[in-house]
């Protein structure tokens, strides 16, 4: 088979899914841009990767057994029956020519090793954190601290809990000035957007000239 009809298969698999300008026109070059999203256990990463990506995201998840139960606290997400194991991955088209490719990682200790591989390359990261549960955020800020990565606190702000301000959120985590902190909904794609945007406008402020 040639490179042209390997082509034409594959938009003949993908004819479901809108093609971007990109896409269509071959003297048009995406600038492409790998974004990390990153918390704690359950607070809404594979939502978060699966409501805004326009491919079918891959996802790495795995029924959850009575082996975890003593390291993985379901209090807070009691209806939760899969994990994350290895990534989640998805791709969003921004600005035409801007298209983002972002891989949530699992949020587990006994995960945390993959974390290296999966930040390599990348020009931010979104934290997603959980009010009822800030302290499971605290390993993935520290983390790109450390690296010094670009990154955002998004808080995910789960039906039937308090919501409060991003400030308060700031103050809680102890998180500098110069990080932006929003509030937002995993599960509604214009609030994840617009995470994605403001990531995107801090780690350009905070790019080396």
């Amino acid at each position: 088979m040639t490179a042209a009809e390997l082509l034409d298969a594959d938009a003949d698999a993908d004819a479901e899914e809108e093609l971007q300008a990109w896409q269509t026109d071959r003297t048009r070059a995406p600038t492409a841009t790998k974004i990390v999203v990153a918390g704690g256990f359950g607070v809404g990463k594979t939502t978060l990767v699966t409501v805004v990506s326009e491919i079918t995201p891959l996802r790495t998840e795995a029924l959850m057994t009575q082996a975890s139960a003593d390291t993985d606290d379901l209090s807070a997400t009691p209806e939760k029956t899969t994990t994350t194991v290895a990534m989640d991955f998805g791709r969003i088209t921004l600005d035409d020519d801007l298209v983002l490719y972002l891989f949530g990682t699992p949020g587990q200790q006994r995960f945390w090793f993959m974390w290296d591989d999966l930040v390599r390359g990348a020009i931010g990261a979104v934290v997603l954190a959980d009010t009822r549960r800030l302290t499971d955020c605290f390993p993935a800020l520290d983390y790109f601290e450390s690296c010094g990565l670009p990154y955002v606190v998004a808080v995910n702000h789960f039906e039937g809990t308090e919501r409060y301000e991003a400030e308060d959120v700031r103050e809680a985590l102890t998180v500098p000035d110069r990080v932006p902190v929003m509030i937002m909904d995993a599960r509604q794609r214009i609030p994840v957007i617009e995470s994605l945007l403001a990531l995107v406008g801090h780690a350009l402020d905070h790019a080396p000239e």
